[in-house]
């Protein structure tokens, strides 16, 4: 995998959004619309390889995307980059069944350990960032969490950061 040609995500999960898991919301339209249109202008940067974590949310929004934008053009790949084997465990039906239709469509799946523990998280956001050159990052500006965390690394390691403003969306 070439680390220049690869994308990774990160993002916040429904509780952190302003309409919360009601996708209808116009503003969440606008916003996948956004991830999209972030997602086809890496591709034609260059990008061929895009990574998600698949946390509920942004990161679900995202894979969904590059699968759109894949059935488009064929010659790209989502990896699914999953903490643990029990990520999904205690979700929704819906959202369990939204999780294993992206997983049974991507080309990679790394699963970055085998179980549960406080660091999974970080090691599967820590793994993206080390595998990619361009980091496309939905952030509400709160210097805390596991999206503040992902944007301070990969800015530690210098990759180039798309930042979707979660304010443009309120």
């Amino acid at each position: 995998m070439d680390r220049e040609k690869t994308c990774c995500f990160t993002g916040h999960r429904p509780d952190k959004l302003p309409w919360g898991e009601d996708e209808t919301d116009p503003r969440c339209l606008r916003l996948k619309d956004s991830i999209a249109r972030a997602v086809e202008d890496a591709y034609v940067s260059g990008i061929r390889h895009y990574i998600s974590g698949m946390a509920r949310g942004g990161d679900l929004y995202f894979a969904e995307a590059v699968l759109t934008l894949r059935e488009a053009e064929g010659d790209l790949a989502l990896e699914c980059a999953r903490p643990c084997e029990t990520q999904a465990d205690s979700w929704p039906a819906a959202e369990k069944g939204r999780y294993q239709s992206i997983l049974d469509r991507c080309d990679f799946e790394t699963l970055v350990q085998h179980s549960y523990d406080r660091f999974c998280m970080i090691r599967r956001n820590r793994y993206m960032v080390d595998h990619s050159g361009l980091l496309i990052a939905l952030y509400n500006g709160i210097p805390k969490g596991g999206t503040f965390q992902t944007l301070a690394y990969a800015m530690k390691k210098g990759l180039t950061i798309h930042t979707i403003d979660l304010e443009d969306f309120l």
